[in-house]
């Protein structure tokens, strides 16, 4: 990877290189060269590159400078065609985002050297800018924004609806406005959940079909969650059917957080075959097992957890609490002697 710049749209980049020469390390390679060239690819799209072309391409053969998510400066067919050792060449940029100049070598038995020159610049009012744009806000973002926002008018709701319930008795249906608050940030909650720990947005900026039928599944049970949420908040155990809606609630609350823990879990940020396009596509790749040890952390301390609390549950006779026959005996006397006690 030669360089990172960010482009607006009808940013510029150009590219000069001289002196170009190749060797082989083995004596029957035969040079392709169409395999070697120079390309632009958004920082989101390595990942795309190693687990949609790559994984997908049932051919051994497959270069990354084919690939659909790519923009192909120029290989080195030109300069064989040129017979040349020379290229100048210039690209516009269609769409803003971040991009990374990397030299593509699909023949790792060649080595290849040149000198190399390039310049990335946008356009403003018909003036060359040297300075990149500021990087772009991922739509995960986003969401976890609106997220935020609706959390807090969550608590705002509540906030009210314990107010009026403490001065009039009633909230005055701030009680409807919470429910409707906590039934959306339910459904957020678990969708923010999956999409990070899928590494939608800023890994790939696609859901494959599995990730798409989990996000199906949750939603319709975050509803039906709600409901009972509603139904046992509103209700109390006297009610005809209050146990069900409790078991309903943590049911689905389980379900929810499987649904949630096994997509991440299969996520495999490893590449099966050695594509080299840089340092960046491989670190970005790398970013999906902090999340997974997360959730193992999680899963850990949940059995940590279950384990102290069936160990220590309440027993009619706690072998913690039993005193000893001698020291009762003791505090028996004592009792005796202490004239504070008598009536």
């Amino acid at each position: 990877m030669f360089e990172q710049f960010g482009f607006t749209e009808g940013g510029q980049v150009a590219i000069s290189i001289k002196d170009v020469s190749w060797k082989s390390k083995g004596r029957k390679a035969e040079l392709n060269p169409s395999s070697m060239g120079f390309f632009l690819a958004r920082d989101s799209s390595f990942s795309a590159i190693f687990m949609n072309d790559s994984l997908q391409s049932k051919d051994e053969s497959f270069c990354v400078l084919s690939s659909r998510y790519v923009k192909l400066l120029f290989n080195f067919n030109e300069l064989i065609s040129m017979n040349t050792s020379a290229y100048n060449g210039s690209a516009s940029i269609d769409e803003a985002d971040e991009y990374s100049l990397v030299f593509g070598n699909c023949q790792p038995e060649f080595e290849v050297s040149m000198d190399v020159h390039t310049e990335m610049y946008n356009l403003q009012d018909g003036a060359k800018n040297f300075l990149p744009q500021r990087p772009t806000v991922d739509k995960i973002h986003l969401i976890m924004g609106a997220l935020l926002c609706v959390k807090a008018l969550k608590m705002i709701c509540a906030a009210e609806d314990r107010m009026y319930v403490s001065k009039t008795g009633t909230p005055h249906g701030w009680d409807v406005a919470f429910y409707i608050f906590g039934f959306f940030k339910g459904i957020m909650l678990f969708t923010v959940i999956i999409l990070i720990g899928t590494g939608w947005s800023f890994l790939k900026p696609y859901l494959q079909e599995r990730e798409k039928n989990v996000l199906m599944m949750v939603i319709p049970l975050q509803v039906l969650e709600n409901i009972a949420y509603v139904v046992i908040s509103e209700t109390g155990p006297a009610t005809k059917d209050w146990w069900t809606w409790n078991q309903i609630f943590l049911l689905i609350d389980v379900i929810c957080c499987c649904a949630v823990f096994f997509p991440t879990r299969l996520v495999d940020p490893k590449p099966e075959r050695g594509v080299e396009i840089g340092r960046k596509g491989c670190s970005e790749l790398a970013e999906a097992n902090p999340f997974q040890e997360f959730l193992h952390l999680s899963g850990a301390s949940l059995a940590f957890y279950v384990f102290i609390f069936y160990n220590f549950q309440p027993t009619e006779r706690n072998p913690y609490l039993v005193i000893d026959e001698e020291e009762e005996l003791v505090a028996e006397q004592i009792l005796q002697d202490d004239d504070s006690f008598e009536l």
